[in-house]
């Protein structure tokens, strides 16, 4: 369970209003345990749906490298439960490339680059002119601060949530290690 206990239905209107912000557009899904844990701290938590949702619906990434970055940061960090609420529901990937994200080795530069931010926290000048071929500045940007963002959310996860939170949220299992 939760190591801060997640707010529980019945919600009052404006807490029903700000959870289901959280959720993507048209969803059915009951918001998810990170969320109602997170919404423990409306002030923060309003904060950091917004640059979340910025991220993932209004940045200039194409999808498909977005959520490359996000699963590898995240199965990098050890961070199942958000590793697979991406590779469950938003990954514009095959299920290879989303399995291929939680294998150590790799010259995928896109992932060596996350890899490089998880080991280092900075660009070799080889990923950089590597990245700097495929991206313009304002992506650039906005894949620092993606992999940084999900490093946070990682830290914050890791420490509130386990695998039985995973469960409840129906996110897709931890991919079998080779």
């Amino acid at each position: 369970m939760a190591r801060i206990a997640p707010l529980t239905p019945p919600y009052p209107t404006d807490v029903a209003t700000t959870l289901a912000k959280w959720m993507p557009p048209g969803s059915d899904r009951a918001p998810l345990v990170l969320f109602r844990v997170l919404e423990r701290h409306p002030e923060l938590a309003s904060r950091m749906r917004a640059v979340g949702s910025g991220l993932l619906g209004h940045g200039a990434l194409p999808p498909a490298d977005r959520e490359l970055v996000i699963l590898r940061t995240t199965a990098r960090a050890a961070c199942w439960y958000e590793w697979g609420v991406h590779a469950q529901g938003f990954a514009e990937l095959t299920p290879a490339r989303i399995e291929a994200t939680a294998v150590e080795e790799t010259d995928d530069p896109l992932m060596v680059a996350a890899d490089e931010l998880h080991d280092h926290s900075r660009w070799s000048d080889a990923t950089w002119r590597a990245m700097r071929e495929r991206y313009t500045d304002a992506q650039l940007i906005e894949l620092l601060v993606l992999a940084g963002w999900y490093r946070v959310i990682s830290y914050v996860v890791t420490n509130l949530l386990d695998d039985e939170d995973a469960r409840e949220d129906r996110v897709r299992d931890r991919p079998a290690q080779r």
